[in-house]
């Protein structure tokens, strides 16, 4: 009788497990879903409407009108291409591939490559194809199932979880925070909203419904509010504009001068922070529970203190890891002014080096909070009986 007692237990405690872990999965596929279908309110904003967008074959290419002077490439490449779908698949082409010099942006292409192409028409007749860039998107797709078939083959259904969680924060960025920027909703409470329901959500998908989540979410948030607030005050002190975001101008020149750049880069900087800050909570939390489930009558404070304690050891490596994601994008400048011989004082007080330290050390900053907030959260929450 005491075994089937026990075996009646352990299989409503395994089904309690498995259901606080499966309600959360169903959800974010649910999310998922609805975030696919939910429509921006930006799909008719093209700017030209007699124009098909399509992919095209390079049978040919005619470079005799490019003119090189030194690095500098600009002229036309006149190319022949087979249109592969869109209103003419099927039709044989030329496109004008225009350089302008800038090795930025130019693109050179050769036969056998797949272009993006821009077709203006009239009609049934094709007037223009100008030629955009190369077309990518069967290799990023061969990457994304890479990434996806490694991390399920690693993590088993934990690499799922990771996968819904990585596709709903995409969807979530484009579906709705970008549009509620372009309709002028302020930034700042936009972004720290939309932050706390992911950090819910993907936490949620890690642990299921109980205390652990509780415990990772509050410390993630309050670091994360402490990284906006920081944020918001020393963009100000630095005087840094929004307009050192690359492509901000743009933006404001093409109808949207309504828009606050410097808060959009105001709330850039927790977004950005955000991952990291969640990832350090989620070790600490781990780790003060293990500690508790090995000694469940450890006091509250003597489980903080050894959430505390793996959060130094964390945080070392931790800020290092967002001084290399941010600068990494800059090596070029700094090679520049390297040499160029620009004085180190004069090169930490340009706008865009001011920018990436304020991203940096902010970051960073919200990184060595979240550690006390989580060892105290998760001492207070995973020490109670009930």
């Amino acid at each position: 009788m005491k075994r089937v007692l026990n075996w009646i237990k352990q299989t409503f405690q395994s089904h309690t497990a498995n259901q606080q872990v499966m309600l959360p999965v169903l959800g974010s596929i649910l999310l998922v879903i609805f975030l696919l279908w939910l429509p921006t309110g930006y799909e008719g904003a093209q700017i030209y409407t007699t124009a098909d967008r399509c992919r095209a074959e390079v049978l040919a290419v005619d470079d005799s009108s490019i003119i090189d002077t030194g690095l500098v490439r600009s002229g036309e490449q006149r190319c022949t291409l087979e249109l592969e779908n869109g209103l003419f698949a099927g039709q044989t082409v030329i496109g004008i591939n225009m350089l302008s010099g800038s090795l930025e942006s130019d693109k050179i292409f050769a036969a056998g490559d797949h272009a993006q192409v821009v077709v203006s028409y009239s009609g049934d007749e094709i007037l223009t194809v100008t030629m955009i860039d190369h077309f990518r998107l069967w290799q990023e797709a061969a990457l994304a199932i890479v990434f996806a078939v490694l991390l399920f083959g690693f993590s088993g259904i934990a690499g799922l979880r990771a996968i819904l969680s990585f596709v709903m924060t995409v969807l979530m960025l484009w579906k709705v925070l970008v549009p509620c920027y372009l309709n002028g909703w302020n930034p700042v409470l936009t972004g720290l909203l939309l932050v706390l329901l992911l950090t819910l959500v993907i936490i949620l998908l890690v642990y299921g419904w109980e205390r652990r989540t509780a415990a990772a979410v509050s410390g993630a948030f309050l670091g994360i509010l402490t990284t906006a607030v920081t944020g918001v005050l020393f963009t100000s002190l630095f005087h840094i504009h929004g307009a050192v975001m690359p492509y901000s101008e743009s933006l404001l020149y093409s109808g949207y001068q309504h828009l606050n750049l410097t808060q959009i880069f105001m709330a850039s900087i927790f977004i950005g922070a955000s991952g990291a800050v969640m990832d350090l909570a989620v070790d600490i939390t781990s780790a003060v529970y293990e500690v508790v489930q090995k000694k469940p009558d450890i006091s509250w404070r003597e489980a903080t203190r050894s959430g505390m304690n793996v959060g130094r050891a964390a945080m070392g490596t931790m800020t290092t890891t967002l001084l290399l994601a941010y600068s990494g994008g800059y090596i070029a400048l700094l090679m520049v002014f390297m040499a160029q011989g620009t004085p180190i004082e004069h090169i930490l007080n340009y706008k865009y080096v001011s920018a990436e330290i304020l991203d940096t050390v902010v970051g960073s900053l919200g990184l060595v909070t979240v550690a006390p907030f989580t060892a105290i959260t998760s001492g207070l929450l995973l020490t109670r009986k009930k």
